[in-house]
């Protein structure tokens, strides 16, 4: 049986604990867009049968030209980057990896199911080495000169709000694999679309480790459309940009330091981390607080409409 991992969302048991109906709620415990990408009309044919090569190949195609992925790299898409992170410790015989904390805690799930040594200092004796860029909970970003093992995991899952610093060049090398997912930027995590982008040969192995048909048409159909959409990712940057100033504000007004993080999400000290997210959820707003500190908040942004019930909260 798996380990219960402690993430974001939950708003269910939020609900049982506090009260109120959920549509009462603002869940901002994840870092997910509150503004999503409007699918549009899809085609019937996406819902009734199996996802054919031709939309698999302009998915592919749009995720190259979006994220200028190197000529000569290949990409996977997947159901999801969780789908990708627990099957990518399966590459390479166990060993140890370097995972620093703190993190998102998957990767050292993944690798821990697998049988290998989880690190979570930085070793020189780390087979594989797995980073998060911008870092979760609290926006570092990683430098080349940082990523020194063999091989190396980055997971860019948040990275769409500052496509500048992206590491992607560093897949030419053979020996990483960089991680992207669709549901954070886009807003539709429920939509389980993710890509892994590195040299064929383990993008290859990747690939028969997922299955065939792996993600579903419509998710093909949207993923194409949103990655295609270039106007619409350049002016959700500037908004997203707008909006985590305006939390920041918010949050200073009420004597929480902000520690880092990136536009969808923002970390917080604050003086008692338990009793901060008690009080917010009293006034029927869902936040994340970690096992791991006492004093860490994080809040995502809040839909527009739902600004008043957060700052009535606080």
């Amino acid at each position: 049986m798996s380990k219960h991992r402690d993430h974001g969302g939950g708003l269910d048991a939020a609900v049982a604990r506090y009260g109120g109906e959920k549509s009462e709620w603002i869940d901002i415990s994840t870092g997910i867009n509150p503004t999503p990408y409007p699918i549009g009309d899809i085609a019937p044919d996406a819902w009734s049968q199996l996802p054919d090569a031709a939309a698999q190949d302009a998915l592919i195609q749009s995720a190259r030209s979006f994220w200028n992925v190197p000529r000569g790299a290949a990409i996977l898409a997947a159901p999801g980057a969780s789908s990708l992170i627990a099957r990518l410790p399966a590459l390479w015989p166990v060993g140890k990896v370097e995972i620093q904390t703190p993190t998102y805690n998957e990767h050292a799930g993944a690798f821990d199911a697998h049988g290998w040594l989880v690190l979570n200092k930085p070793d020189q004796a780390a087979d594989v080495q797995v980073v998060v860029h911008p870092n979760n909970p609290d926006g570092r970003l990683w430098q080349h000169g940082e990523l020194t093992a063999p091989y190396v995991i980055i997971d860019e899952s948040f990275c769409d709000v500052t496509p500048e610093e992206s590491l992607i060049e560093r897949v030419t090398d053979g020996r990483t694999i960089v991680l992207k997912s669709f549901g954070k930027f886009w807003g539709l995590a429920g939509l389980r679309l993710g890509f892994a982008i590195g040299a064929p040969e383990l993008i290859d192995r990747l690939s028969a480790l997922i299955g065939p048909w792996a993600v579903s048409g419509p998710a093909l159909s949207i993923g194409s459309a949103a990655l295609n959409d270039a106007t619409w990712g350049a002016a959700t940057n500037i908004k997203l940009n707008k909006l985590s100033e305006k939390l920041d504000l918010l949050l200073k007004n009420k004597d929480a330091k902000c520690l880092g993080g990136t536009s969808l999400f923002r970390l917080y000290e604050v003086p008692n981390a338990r009793a901060f997210q008690d009080k917010l959820a009293k006034g029927r707003v869902w936040s994340r607080i970690f096992p791991y500190s006492d004093t860490w908040v994080r809040l995502g942004l809040p839909p527009e409409d739902k600004w008043d019930q957060l700052e009535a909260a606080l």
